[in-house]
């Protein structure tokens, strides 16, 4: 979702007031066993929604990351989330992929937290890994307010914040002072919008230089509909040259760190069949270890909502059948040899396990935690448990691509 995340004191202060004081309250309540673990998957519903969808989408965002980044600094506080909203691993969901151990196959895509400002909170409520940015070389303000809408009956979000964020090297002093991560962390990565198409790799190579000792795994957007022409590079010989200098820098940092990290490319659900297969036929040799299928969408079919007229990229549920056939015909063109992290419109098990089995490893969530709040991870896991079990699956790799066997 949406906007900078610097966390000045008065704001982390009220939000921590928010989040923390009706917490001590249901506390004191669960422990006169007045109410159950059922007040924890309400309290999102019930108490914060209500106020948050009565304040401008962006103030609101700044809230909630206040919130979370207040979390992570309170004594007890992930502990308390954890107990809250924390998902346990367990064997059937859990993926290993890219050398990487996902405890569960649910992540955060980027956009929340811009910064890496509330990686802990994040980290607490039952992501199985996160993405934060998109972060660029230097800080930069995004695009004017406001700039950033709700739909609520389409229970979508429009926005077109720009990458806005405070540039790489405030990224690199946050990931650094975070210790015992418990999820990986992605970082994606983007240019400045000052920056020119044809220089644009620089800018991808000084966000890897920065940040690569700190990040789990890299993603590369080329695809926000928020900075003019950026998605002119997931084309034809822009996009060639672009992964060839990115896939440079990636084996020049792992020689100096004596550590190879993963590429992945981040792509646009507004592209035709033809341009859709010839990406896929550039990125598949390249070298990068994954494609994330999809970013937002410039497309606005069915919608109800007067704010379906603002400017920018629609993401919710409006998308989910788009992004699944992108990352369905991904998969049948590679063969399921490059792995896809799925993403559009996931509300429920039943989509996040419709992206499975159409050929997505992982997924990832982000206007559904706006709309449904941090028990969705509990409620999605659950479910994918379910499906598992009605489809003889005993593992979620099994369910993987299922619809193309």
């Amino acid at each position: 979702m949406p906007a900078g995340n610097r966390c000045g004191a008065s704001r982390s202060n009220r939000a921590k007031n928010f989040i923390f004081i009706p917490i001590k309250d249901k506390l004191k309540d669960r422990d006169d066993n007045v109410h159950g673990e059922e007040d924890w998957l309400v309290l999102y519903r019930n108490l914060a929604k209500p106020i948050f969808f009565k304040m401008d989408p962006e103030k609101a965002h700044h809230l909630v990351i206040g919130g979370l980044h207040s979390a992570g600094a309170f004594p007890g506080g992930t502990g308390l989330l954890r107990s809250m909203y924390g998902v346990n691993e367990t064997a059937d969901l859990a993926v290993d992929l890219f050398g990487i151990h996902f405890p569960t196959p649910v992540g955060l895509a980027a956009g929340l937290d811009k910064n890496a400002a509330a990686v802990d909170g994040f980290s607490s409520i039952g992501f199985g890994f996160m993405e934060v940015g998109t972060v660029t070389p230097k800080g930069q303000p995004g695009n004017d307010q406001p700039r950033l809408f709700r739909l609520p009956p389409d229970e979508a979000l429009v926005n077109r914040m720009g990458f806005n964020n405070e540039g790489a090297e405030a990224m690199a002093k946050r990931l650094s002072a975070i210790n015992n991560r418990r999820i990986p962390v992605a970082v994606n990565i983007g240019k400045n919008k000052v920056t020119p198409n044809e220089e644009a790799y620089k800018d991808y190579q000084e966000c890897l230089r920065t940040l690569y000792p700190y990040g789990d795994f890299f993603v590369v957007n080329i695809s926000s509909p928020n900075t003019p022409d950026l998605r002119n590079l997931q084309y034809g010989s822009e996009l060639s040259s672009l992964v060839r200098h990115i896939m440079e820098e990636m084996r020049a940092q792992a020689a100096k760190h004596g550590e190879s990290k993963h590429i992945l490319v981040k792509i646009a659900p507004d592209v035709s069949d033809t341009e859709l297969e010839e990406m896929v036929d550039a990125l598949a040799p390249s070298g990068i270890s994954g494609i994330i299928a999809t970013n937002t969408t410039i497309g606005r079919e069915g919608l109800s909502h007067s704010n379906a007229k603002e400017t920018g990229g629609l993401s919710g549920k409006p998308l989910r059948t788009r992004s699944t056939e992108v990352v369905s015909r991904v998969y049948r063109q590679t063969g399921g040899k490059l792995p896809i992290i799925g993403s559009g419109g996931i509300f429920t098990a039943e989509d996040a396990y419709e992206k499975i089995r159409a050929g997505a490893s992982l997924v990832e969530i982000y206007t559904a935690l706006i709309y449904e709040g941090p028990e969705i991870n509990r409620i999605i896991n659950a479910g994918l448990r379910e499906l598992l079990r009605r489809d003889g699956f005993a593992h979620i790799s099994e369910a993987v691509g299922a619809d193309h066997h």
